[in-house]
């Protein structure tokens, strides 16, 4: 059998390596070995990062809910949202607290319903 040497697939691969690094500071978007580190540590911060970004918005919206509800006379969140789930609400927090930024009104109704 004859000999396959790998230099075509290895330039390809460098050359792919680099343009997704390009935009990076200093080494890490000029040599591959530097390049492909930044890209790896990126990549574990990306997937990291999404899972965070889930909670950080819960927490946003809790925030909001909670001055909403002061507002419309409830005494806190945290018993607003179990006077919710024994009314039978199936609202979530992402959709309750567009209705307090957004639509005060709705809001408002909804929080009467819930005594």
């Amino acid at each position: 059998m004859t000999r396959i040497k790998g230099g075509v697939m290895a330039q390809k691969r460098r050359k792919n390596i680099l343009e997704r690094a390009k935009g990076y500071r200093g080494i890490r978007s000029k040599k591959e070995r530097y390049a492909h580190e930044a890209l790896m540590r990126a990549g574990r911060y990306a997937f990291a990062h999404r899972r965070d970004k889930k909670t950080d918005f819960r927490q946003v919206w809790i925030v909001r809910l909670n001055a909403a509800v002061r507002e419309t006379g409830h005494k806190s969140y945290s018993t607003f949202i179990a006077k919710l789930k024994k009314s039978g609400f199936a609202l979530d927090r992402k959709v309750l607290a567009q209705f307090a930024s957004d639509h005060p009104e709705i809001f408002a109704r909804i929080s009467k319903q819930v005594v």
